[in-house]
């Protein structure tokens, strides 16, 4: 079975998580695992939720041992521009089916 290296989408599918609900990283590690159907490892995940809290776009709130991470208005903004985006950039493929 062929692998598909998503890493360029691991920002674009915390945002995507995060904008449904606040999460941990164990949690949305684990609901992207469910999606890719390969757990991205912690040293891939927490990386990419710095640079999300250092662009803004996400927040974290300590609860108990975990922090749980959500959007703040610059990342729901980001989020729907790039939904857009993605929609007029890859929409045709997805409508074709292959």
């Amino acid at each position: 079975m062929n692998k598909c290296d998503m890493r360029g989408m691991l920002s674009f599918h915390i945002l995507w998580l995060l904008s449904r609900s606040s999460m941990s990283g164990e949690e949305l590690a684990t609901e992207i695992g469910k999606r890719k159907g390969e757990k991205p490892k912690a040293g891939t995940i927490y990386p990419a939720l710095k640079d999300l809290r250092n662009k803004g776009m996400i927040k974290g709130e300590k609860n108990g041992k975990s922090i749980v991470y959500s959007l703040t208005p610059d990342g729901r903004k980001t989020m729907k521009y790039a939904v857009e985006y993605f929609c007029r950039a890859f929409g045709d493929i997805f409508r074709s089916g292959q």
